[in-house]
């Protein structure tokens, strides 16, 4: 059936998983790891968060578009005060002494044990392996955190254009269940808890933002797979 909407509709498709590609890449960016002043400035100056390239009708990411805005655009501008507390914000939300709000690693939240480096982990870098990428810090840190499962979507939705663009339909229907396999037996499993979870703790609107603007992507990647999803408990 998605075969068939491919065929009849391939500049729609091409146009949304370009779309998917940018924006999940943009937020495995922004979570994986501090953003610095520089590149927080050029978001700003070229307006990156006026809108969204993936489920800009979505209200979740109408509101982290929003609130992200909001930040960049603070009266005293991404000043030293500024990135202090989006520092402190990260590492409270992700890395933290003790209870961590919001783990950022799939294994925390779905093992009975709740500890890094267990079978997700292990399932997830099977699945990179099989389209021959590796995480960079492979053995040093858990393939499975929330950034590297959002580039590798963004991934495999940029292989369906390159597919697209080479005329192989096939190929992109291919990468398509890729994708609804992977979102379904992994990222979907717990990104919607971590989006609350970031959403309930986050201190900054930066964070917060980003929170919400996730949540709406990954509502509108499950649409786009024919997935359903269900809500974290509140």
């Amino acid at each position: 059936m998605r075969g068939q909407m491919i065929h009849a509709k391939q500049d729609d498709w091409a146009t949304t998983l370009l779309g998917e590609a940018l924006l999940f890449n943009l937020l495995g960016k922004l979570i994986y790891k501090l953003p610095d002043r520089e590149w927080l400035q050029s978001l700003s100056s070229e307006e990156v968060f006026s809108e969204a390239p993936f489920g800009m009708h979505q209200p979740e990411v109408e509101k982290g578009l929003a609130m992200l805005t909001q930040w960049l655009s603070r009266p005293g501008g991404i000043d030293e005060l500024a990135m202090q507390e989006l520092n402190d914000d990260h590492i409270r939300l992700f890395i933290g002494i003790g209870r961590v709000p919001a783990p950022v690693w799939e294994s925390v939240h779905r093992s009975t044990e709740h500890l890094i480096f267990q079978e997700p982990t292990l399932e997830v870098r099977r699945w990179y392996r099989r389209f021959g990428l590796q995480a960079e810090n492979l053995n040093r840190e858990p393939d499975d955190h929330i950034a590297l499962e959002m580039a590798f979507i963004a991934y495999l939705a940029n292989l369906g254009v390159q597919a697209l663009e080479g005329g192989d339909e096939e190929q992109c229907e291919r990468l398509l269940e890729a994708q609804h396999e992977f979102a379904s037996q992994h990222l979907l499993q717990w990104a919607l808890v971590w989006c609350q979870q970031v959403i309930e703790n986050a201190q900054t609107d930066f964070y917060q933002g980003i929170a919400w603007l996730a949540r709406g992507a990954l509502i509108e990647l499950a649409s786009l797979l024919d997935l359903e999803i269900t809500e974290p408990v509140q």
